[in-house]
This record gives structure tokens, sequence and C-alpha cells, in this order.
């Protein structure tokens, strides 16, 4: 005898009062609320997998840049690893890019601005900052410019190469700490507290370099805040880039003084300093005097005067980096 139970019509009854209903399909699945949120890529997930594919791709990077003897002192080499940097720090963002379902101007360098008005006008801070620097250290009697050792073609050469270099640098540097980074950090605690973090692993960094002491990595911690204000201010990286490759391009070439910790051949003038290390910046170069915190302090006040936060730019920023006030 059938256990289905019938109408007064002869037809099966319906179901019976209080039969679960299995909605569990229609449901967002636990991995994607564990991974995303309603904005992206939860800011934590997106970090840790922009850092650790980075890390793992400038190790091959490195590698493929040394593998053979380009001569010059291992100056193309150097260029190659630089070349390699940057793009172990993109490739990375574009994928998420794709994930996350943003454009690429999203973080920093928007293509329709490449090598536009904002560029050459961080160029131009840049140099401008860098020998503002210069000439204080020279008025203090701590500097010294020689006499020029290149000319001709060699000049050329040599000028054209360390701005090739320093424009990878600006770039590979500019958008790892305040490309991708920067603007994931700002979805998950704001744009300054972002900058703050970022600005001090960028002042870290340095420590691998020869020579380099604590007041050259609080310089670069200054500067790198500094970069992170125009971003604020211009909305991309592109016044960043600029600035960031003629301050070293003018450091290293023009100057010819120690670039955080390292001398490097190729450049113009067989300059001088002398002094105490507070003031010439001892091992370091410029960026471990004391006169470095002042120029890049009066750089800022000027910046922030001349480039107010609108609207348009403040639109560029997540909002909750834009909550977080000026």
């Amino acid at each position: 005898m059938s256990d289905v139970e019938v109408d007064s019509s002869g037809s099966p009854a319906a179901s019976q009062p209080g039969t679960p209903e299995f909605a569990i399909a229609s449901q967002t699945s636990y991995a994607r609320t564990l991974f995303f949120s309603t904005d992206g890529l939860r800011p934590g997930w997106g970090i840790a997998f922009y850092a650790i594919s980075f890390l793992l791709l400038q190790q091959i990077a490195v590698q493929l840049a040394w593998m053979r003897n380009l001569g010059d002192s291992g100056l193309w080499s150097m260029l190659l690893e630089e070349l390699g940097d940057l793009a172990s720090a993109v490739i990375p963002a574009i994928v998420l890019a794709r994930v996350e379902g943003r454009p690429w101007s999203t973080y920093g360098l928007p293509g329709k601005n490449a090598f536009g008005r904002r560029f050459w006008t961080g160029v131009l801070w840049g140099f401008a900052s860098m020998s503002m620097l210069m000439f204080a250290l020279y008025e203090a009697h701590t500097f010294a410019f020689g006499h020029i050792m290149l000319h001709g073609v060699r000049l050329v050469r040599f000028a054209a190469f360390w701005a090739l270099l320093f424009l990878l640098v600006g770039l590979f540097e500019e958008f790892l700490l305040r490309g991708y980074t920067q603007f994931t950090l700002t979805r998950g605690i704001g744009f300054w507290p972002a900058a703050l973090a970022l600005s001090g692993a960028f002042g870290l960094i340095h420590l691998r370099n020869n020579g380099e002491h604590w007041p050259g990595l609080l310089a670069a911690a200054f500067i790198g805040l500094f970069c992170c204000l125009t971003l604020r201010r211009t909305g991309n990286l592109w016044f960043a880039v600029g600035f960031h490759a003629a301050w070293d391009w003018g450091e290293t070439f023009f100057y010819s003084v120690p670039d955080s910790g390292t001398v490097f051949p190729g450049h113009l003038l067989n300059s001088s300093r002398s002094g105490p290390d507070w003031l010439t910046g001892g091992s370091v170069g410029p960026e471990g005097s004391v006169l470095c915190f002042l120029v890049v302090a009066i750089t800022w006040i000027v910046f922030e005067r001349t480039h107010p936060l609108t609207g348009r730019n403040r639109a560029s920023i997540p909002a909750s980096g834009a909550a977080s006030g000026d």
C-alpha cells in the first residue's frame, strides 16, 4: 500500500509544511566571501598575492639580467635589472586588475598621461630640489663642484644612459610602493596610514645599498611621503615618476655625489665633499644631510600650496582613502 497522500481530487498532496527549501545553490560561496568584498578582492589578499608574485618574478629578473657579462662595469646589466624589476611590479598588477575588473589607470599610471605635462613638471621640480640641496651644501662650504670629467660623445652617452636608467627606477619604485599597493591599502586603512606604511617600507629597502645609514633611510621615507602627496594632489603618479627620476639623475650624474650610499661610474664632475657627516651626509651622500630634510620640507610646502586638493583628483582616490582627509 502506498504512503503517498492524496487530496480530495485524487492528486498527490502538496509538500508537507516545514519541508526545508534548499537554497544553498543560490547563495554566495564561502570561498568567494572569504576572498572578495563588495568592491573587489579583499585588500589583505590582494597585497599578499601582489607581494609574493613580485618577489618571485624579481628573483627571475635579477638572474636573467646578470647571467651574462655585458661589459661596461655592469652598467648594462644594471639597466636590464631595473627593466626586469619594473616588469615584476607591473605584471601582478595587470593580473589583479583583470581579477577585480578595474581599469589599469586606477593604479596611478594612466597611459593617456604618459610623459605628458605632469611628468615634465615633476622632472623640473626634482632637478630643482636636488640643485637647491647641492647649492645649500656649497654655501655651507661642504661641497665643491670640481671640474667636468666627460666631454663630447661620452658626455651625451652617459647623460642619456643615466636618464633612461633612472626613468626605469622612477617607474619601478613609484609603481611598486605607490601604485597597486597604495591603492589597495587605501581601500583597507585609508590614504595617509597606507602612505606612512609604504613610505616606511621605501626607506627600509634602501638598507640593501652599501654605505646607507639611518639618516638616509629617514630621508628616503620622507621623500616617499612627498611623492604620496603628489599622488594625492595630481591624481596619478606621473609627477612623482618625473620627480624621482630627475632627483636621482641630478644626484648621480650631474652633481656626481653618492646616491643612497653608492657612487656610480660615468658621472659628470669630480666633485668633492668635506665636513661633518650630519651636514655632508657622509657615505650616504646628500640624502643623509640634515639639509635634505629642510629642502624636502620646503618643496612639500610649496607643492601643497600650488597644487590644492580638488574634487577631480580626490575622486581618483578610493572612498576609504578620501574619508581620511588630507
